[in-house]
Order: structure tokens, then sequence, then C-alpha cells
């Protein structure tokens, strides 16, 4: 599990202020926490994070590599809204065994566990490399980079995306690819046997069809372009085939 960084959003305009933003509905934060993203004006990705309501507060839980970037783009974003933006004392421990009391499950997937919000950081020492395998859950900064669209990254099936919540930075895009075209690239899970390393290009008949990323045992996620997958693939030494 990555290291993570907490941070508390207040302010009476702190929902409004995130709504414009984000690809998921705050309003379902009365439900439990959210899984959502930042994209560009040209919909592609920035960050993803977890939001929780707790009190008079909104607890932004997101990964550190990203964190000091996106906040700066938030801060950019507030403008006059009546919000602020500040780090939490809260740490963030996660697992997937018998859940605590106080434990919030994970809304990307059940296979994914729970996440506590409290005095404790770290996590349960859960495989979640071949978790994420199993499930093709992308990770930040392996799978989600600068150039994913987040529905080739599979932000629907996660429940990180809403079609229904009206504007966002980078809806438009968004949402015309949901609608008007079908998607001919994404993030799937592939067998893997042999020798292959993180980012080997995955090959058809020498031409370059997708990419290896997290590997776990002789599982791996990949990003392929679908259209041109067609039996036994290659990347390095090893041998590709689709699940």
């Amino acid at each position: 599990m990555s290291t993570r960084n907490l941070y508390e959003i207040t302010g009476p305009d702190r929902e409004h202020f995130l709504q414009g933003l984000i690809t998921n509905d705050l309003r379902k934060l009365a439900q439990g926490p959210i899984y959502t993203a930042l994209l560009t004006p040209q919909g592609k990705y920035l960050a993803d994070f977890f939001l929780i309501a707790r009190g008079e507060a909104i607890v932004l839980d997101i990964d550190s590599a990203i964190a000091e970037s996106t906040i700066k783009r938030l801060s950019m974003y507030k403008l006059r809204a009546d919000a602020a933006i500040a780090p939490s004392e809260l740490q963030v421990y996660c697992g997937t065994g018998p859940a605590p009391e106080d434990a919030l499950m994970d809304p990307r997937d059940p296979a994914m566990g729970w996440r506590v919000y409290g005095a404790r950081s770290g996590d349960d020492g859960s495989d979640w490399d071949a978790i994420r395998v199993a499930h093709c859950i992308p990770q930040t900064g392996i799978e989600l980079t600068p150039d994913t669209y987040i529905l080739e990254a599979g932000f629907e099936r996660l429940h990180g995306v809403d079609f229904r919540k009206g504007c966002y930075v980078g809806q438009e895009v968004t949402a015309r690819m949901k609608h008007k075209t079908e998607l001919r690239k994404g993030f799937v899970t592939v067998a893997v046997q042999g020798s292959a390393d993180l980012g080997e290009e995955i090959t058809v008949d020498g031409r370059k069809v997708g990419q290896l990323f997290t590997r776990a045992g002789d599982r791996a996620i990949a990003y392929l372009r679908l259209d041109r997958v067609s039996g036994e693939m290659q990347a390095g030494s090893a041998l590709i085939t689709l699940i």
C-alpha cells in the first residue's frame, strides 16, 4: 500500500467547491467514502483520491507522491470559495482481514478491504499487488499516469465516476468517450509465462499492442490496444495471453 497524505477541507463552500472539479458526486458522501479523480480540461488524469465526510470537514486521502501538486491545483481552483485546505492529523490504516468496528470499506472493490482513519498508519500486510492484479485495479504512479483516460483505467467499474452529477473539469471528454465511442484501449488482467519487466512493450508479430505493468505471479495488469489483440502476445521473453 502506498504512503498516504491526508488533508481536511473545511468551510461552508467545501462541497460546492469540490463538486465542480471531481469526477464523482459528493452527494454520495452521506453513504460512505467515495473514490474520485481530478482531470485536465482535456479529460486526462491528474490525480485520484478518496474523500470521506467527517463532521464539518471533508477528508482527502491521497498518494503522497502526488499530494503536494494536487493540493496546489485545488488551491488554484478555489478562488473566492469560502473553503480552506489544511493537513490533517488523521492517518489511515488499511487491511483485508476482519474489519475493525470503525472501518470504512474501500469503495473501489470489496477485494480491496477497508480503511480506518485515526492515529495509526500502514496496513495489515495484505498482498496488495496480487489483489490489484486479480481485480485489475490501477495504482497511482504505476498504471495511473498523466496520459491516462479514466474510462480506459476502469473508473466506471471502480465507482470513481458519475455520469449524472453535472459538469466538472474534463467532463465533456469523459462523457463523449462513454456515450459516443467504443473503447479500443484499456487496462486488463493478462497471464504471463516467462520473464518480463515492468513497462515492457507487448507485441503481436513485432507490432506494439500495449504495455505490461504490475505483475503478481503469473498474472499482470496490462494496457492493451484491444482491437489489435489476437491470441498470443510477447513482452520481452514472456508469452502474454488475455484472460
